[in-house]
């Protein structure tokens, strides 16, 4: 079932009709942005806004910046601000858009959000700007979700892959698997439909390759959903080492306020503590754990026993040694968790006193001046940098589009497996058709209504 087009649309004799959203924060800022999009777009905002100079909004050019009054519906003044336009289907949502570029006090936004539901519009619901553009035509599945995601991103390399997938980058590394295998069911059903035409005849055998080709296509891009996950959520990162080794004073100097209560006192930290930073570009879920040791306070014994589980779950094991104090039993105990780990870093702590030993790999650093944080970054970035391999927005990060191309890969084995046991070539176009199905339902081209509010469900208001 395709999405309904009217399914956004309050107007009683079908189509769209005008909506209207705060764009920015609700908080205090410099500039405030109201954005309105629908059939009366224009109408709407030649009600409240009159440039200073001039023919009204409806006869000026797109995209360009006017300047003019806003009034409220009782004729007051509202604000001195700045007014453009956008008609469709060159617009955002691909219809008549406009935006108003107001001070952003949130009273005057609100006042003058007021003023535009008086001339004609409608508070806009979570999303509904970007589901307009996707229902229109504007964007796929796959960029619509990469607004929140570009919205939502919390490190650079997020944003960058969420900017490059709202380019479109996923679309086009699916449309040739979707172009090819649509190619072959093409074929087939021509023969059949038109056997006194002058078509060559369909042989199954001639596009082995190309099922080889798109289940390669598509192995490579769902191997790339656990990295992008990570990438999106944060790598799991327990802080290990015994206690009063540092581990809640460096974790505190990585988030960069005083989340952990640091003390003289061993065993103070006693149950998992979780915050996000990111370290050399990586956005990390840091779990400071209880120290390391035999203990026979059984709320500690808990806290370390869930200190060891974290560490095993961990993707990343920052494994803590006090610099100032011989290593110890507990040190080694720490040293062999942290091996044990799928990637770990040695953090030699407490630098800013005399070492007391030295061992390869181990960083120094000192929570307390912030010395050798610089050198912790520059080792997490290499442990994760040699793994960043895909091109720009060809990371799935979205478990929604990882199952759609994880269902188009199992219909293509499927496809393939059939050809391989001589099945019927209309038994192998059963495959295929289901990964055409799945395809589609990445992009949006059959997608069910549910599944698009759900999405949509994700956006903030004005979005």
């Amino acid at each position: 079932m395709t999405a309904d087009l009217t399914s956004t649309a309050a107007r009683p004799g079908g189509g769209f009709d005008t909506i209207a959203a705060i764009a920015t924060g609700h908080q205090l800022a410099a500039i405030g942005i109201v954005r309105i999009s629908g059939p009366d777009a224009l109408a709407v905002v030649d009600k409240v806004f009159t440039p200073v100079s001039g023919a009204p909004m409806s006869r000026r050019p797109d995209r360009k910046l006017v300047l003019g009054r806003l009034y409220g519906p009782d004729g007051a003044l509202l604000d001195q601000c700045m007014a453009t336009v956008s008609r469709g289907p060159n617009s955002y949502t691909g219809e008549d858009t406009a935006e108003l570029q107001c001070h952003g006090s949130p009273v005057v936004l609100a006042q003058a959000l007021e003023s535009l539901f008086a001339a004609g519009a409608r508070q806009a619901r979570a999303g509904e700007f970007t589901r307009r553009a996707f229902l229109n035509g504007r964007m796929d599945l796959t960029q619509a979700e990469a607004v929140i995601d570009l919205i939502d991103a919390e490190t650079p390399r997020v944003a960058a892959n969420a900017a490059a997938q709202l380019d479109g980058a996923i679309r086009r590394r699916t449309d040739g698997i979707y172009d090819r295998l649509t190619a072959i069911c093409s074929h087939y059903h021509a023969v059949v439909d038109y056997p006194d035409e002058d078509i060559e005849p369909f042989e199954l055998e001639n596009y082995r390759a190309c099922l080889d080709d798109a289940a390669q296509d598509l192995e490579r891009l769902l191997a790339t959903f656990r990295r992008g996950g990570l990438m999106k959520a944060g790598v799991p990162c327990a802080i290990i080492g015994r206690p009063n080794a540092g581990k809640s004073s460096l974790l505190n100097a990585l988030v960069g306020y005083d989340r952990a209560i640091v003390t003289d006192i061993p065993g103070t930290t006693r149950d998992t503590i979780e915050e996000k930073a990111v370290l050399g570009g990586t956005l990390l879920r840091l779990l400071d754990t209880a120290g390391l040791r035999s203990t026979d306070d059984p709320v500690e014994r808990e806290g370390v026993a869930r200190a060891r589980a974290a560490a095993e779950k961990a993707e990343l094991v920052i494994a803590v040694l006090d610099g100032s104090e011989p290593l110890s039993p507990e040190d080694e105990a720490v040293l062999a968790a942290a091996k044990a780990a799928p990637r770990c870093i040695l953090v030699q702590s407490k630098a800013d006193l005399p070492a007391r030993w030295k061992m390869d790999g181990a960083v120094p650093v000192s929570a307390l001046t912030g010395a050798g944080l610089d050198e912790l970054e520059k080792a997490a970035a290499a442990l994760f940098s040699q793994e960043d391999t895909a091109a720009p927005g060809e990371t799935l990060t979205n478990p929604r589009q990882a199952d759609a191309v994880g269902r188009a890969l199992d219909y293509v084995r499927a496809a393939r497996e059939a050809m391989e046991a001589g099945f019927a070539p209309d038994a192998v176009l059963t495959e295929i058709e289901g990964a055409l199905a799945a395809l589609g339902e990445l992009s949006g081209r059959t997608v069910r209504e549910d599944v698009t509010n759900g999405i949509f469900a994700r956006f903030c208001v004005g979005k």
